[in-house]
């Protein structure tokens, strides 16, 4: 495999309160890992220094060996990350269709003028962005293709909504995924089918994936390595049985969440 993520030491404080301490991890091509720890661990904040919306204290981040500290969001997602968040945002007024096509602003050449003069070179992108939107919801079947891709996303069931914003972060032509609590409100029939979403998301499209899970039954069925931090450092690495078996994560979520199966 080869190392297609990386960062070192890295820190953010904010106002003093450190949320993220000395963190270093790195995450090999075609791995899917899961990132634990109880809330206020630092989880989210640290997708947010790696997708440019928090700048680091201090620390590196590499991504197919460039570095990403001090790039815009966007230029992170032109160099292939993307990502979901803990809360789902779609656009509810726009269709399904067009909420994935949006994952392809950063691929677009045409611009404002392109918009408004609609030249040739301008239609073949945009025929060129809508079927790779199609292609993206294809992957999810029925449940966000035919009829659905005209309806607005605000009529999509919880579970749907989900499956459309990491439709969209695929249809940004992303490296790595970061999906932010993917699991997050479903019931277990649809908690089975998320854990299995993301394998295929490896194995049929060839996605590396990093993934922010409270859901032990997810982290299990899904992660080929798992990253335990609490108080934003890292507490424990390996693979599931080792870390939930790790005096310090167990000590971690004693009082808090609990970690169970």
């Amino acid at each position: 495999m080869n190392k297609l993520f990386e960062c070192k030491n890295l820190s953010k404080d904010f106002g003093g309160l450190t949320a993220v301490n000395k963190f270093s991890f790195d995450i090999e091509e075609g791995e899917i890992v899961s990132l634990i720890g109880p809330n206020g661990a630092g989880k989210t904040t640290f997708f947010n220094l790696v997708t440019g919306l928090y700048p680091p204290s201090s620390g590196m981040i590499m991504f197919k060996g460039e570095d990403l500290i001090g790039l815009s969001p966007y230029e992170i997602t032109q160099l292939g990350i993307a990502r979901t968040f803990q809360a789902v945002r779609l656009f509810p007024d726009m269709t399904i269709l067009e909420n994935a096509m949006v994952g392809q602003h950063c691929r677009s050449k045409s611009g404002i003028l392109g918009a408004i003069l609609r030249p040739r070179s301008y239609q073949e992108e945009e025929e060129r962005i809508r079927n790779n939107a199609k292609e993206q919801l294809a992957f999810f079947g029925s449940r966000l293709m035919g009829f659905r891709l005209d309806q607005p996303a605000a009529s999509l069931s919880y579970a749907n909504r989900r499956r459309l914003e990491i439709a969209r972060a695929m249809s940004t032509e992303a490296k790595l995924l970061l999906l932010d609590e993917p699991a997050a409100g479903m019931n277990p029939k649809e908690t089975i089918e998320i854990a299995r979403l993301i394998g295929k998301l490896r194995d049929e499209r060839g996605f590396t994936i990093l993934v922010i899970e409270h859901d032990m039954r997810v982290v299990k069925d899904v992660s080929d390595r798992v990253v335990a931090m609490d108080y934003g450092g890292k507490i424990a690495e390996g693979t599931y049985e080792q870390v939930a078996t790790d005096e310090h994560v167990i000590e971690a979520y004693l009082g808090r969440t609990g970690i169970e199966e």
